[in-house]
């Protein structure tokens, strides 16, 4: 199985008036995405935030954090079915998770298998709002997710913003990267996007990104967002043209749907037109030999 069909979503965040609310909106999707024949449905970072406007919503957001973390179980449990009722491959974006002894919060994106099974990755670098404000911990492993059609690997919004995460991916096998986001302004989406577009271009890899959209006004932390969903390609002429297999339309609600190739992936990696994932391997030489020149201005 090289070629497969993967979807991205523009979550559209809402206030929800139970979590039975939450499960018909998640559901809904998972159900269009088999409707539509895809193996891997990718949700966005904090999708569950929505279950936020059950409680208190006026308190500090660190307190509100933490009752969102305490629903992790019934959230994978919920996310895990689902993948198994419907056969198909859930990266569940990311929900704030406790610590085994529950002294910190982790930023967590399960995966779940068709079969129902499931692990995770956590998000490696905190944002300043996450660290100061939200006071989530970072983890420290990187995953390689290895499939009957592939390997990928997940960093969360941020982290797609450090390279050498991709790279270790790429030179560990992965053939594609899911970036699932939550952004709150044209900026910091632009940030994750370029940001997502180099690391398909230098490590010769799809890229599966899932923006949040949509906003909670009544919650200040999650007020506003801003999102397109899409999938990048390789630059070169066995792909798409400008390294876009789809896109979706700013800030609304929507599903983009994909049929990638990793037999293309193999092949670039060894024939394309450039080779940067197989070049960059000199640059760490280079670094241990770099001349330092001085001018005067």
């Amino acid at each position: 199985m090289n070629r497969i069909r993967v979807a991205s979503l523009q979550y559209f965040i809402r206030p929800v008036k139970s979590f039975e609310d939450f499960g018909l909106q998640v559901e809904s999707f998972v159900e269009t995405a088999k409707d539509y024949k895809v193996k891997v449905l990718v949700f966005p970072e904090y999708y569950a935030v929505q279950l936020l406007t059950l409680g208190q919503i006026k308190r500090p957001i660190a307190e509100q954090i933490k009752d969102l973390a305490s629903q992790e179980e019934r959230i994978v449990e919920f996310m895990s079915s689902l993948a198994k009722k419907f056969n198909i491959l859930i990266v569940g974006g990311s929900i704030p998770v406790f610590s085994k002894d529950k002294t910190k919060v982790f930023n967590r994106c399960y995966v779940y298998g068709s079969d129902g099974s499931y692990d995770y990755q956590d998000k490696l670098h905190m944002t300043r709002f996450e660290k100061d404000e939200w006071f989530v911990s970072p983890g420290d492993r990187l995953k390689i997710f290895e499939t009957d059609f592939g390997k990928f690997a997940v960093t969360i919004c941020y982290d797609v913003e450090f390279p050498e995460i991709a790279r270790a991916a790429a030179r560990l096998g992965a053939h594609f990267l899911v970036v699932p986001s939550c952004t709150d302004d044209r900026q910091g989406y632009l940030r994750v996007r370029y940001c997502a577009q180099a690391r398909a271009i230098e490590n010769q890899m799809y890229v599966i990104h899932s923006p949040l959209v949509g906003s909670l006004p009544t919650v200040p932390a999650v007020s506003l967002n801003y999102g397109q969903a899409a999938i990048y390609t390789p630059s070169d002429y066995s792909f798409s043209r400008d390294g876009l297999l789809a896109e979706g339309a700013v800030n609304q609600e929507s599903m983009i749907i994909g049929d990638i190739n990793i037999s293309l992936i193999e092949d670039s990696r060894e024939s394309g037109t450039v080779l940067p994932l197989r070049d960059s391997q000199t640059t760490g030489e280079l670094l241990k030999v770099a001349d330092h020149v001085k001018l005067k201005i």
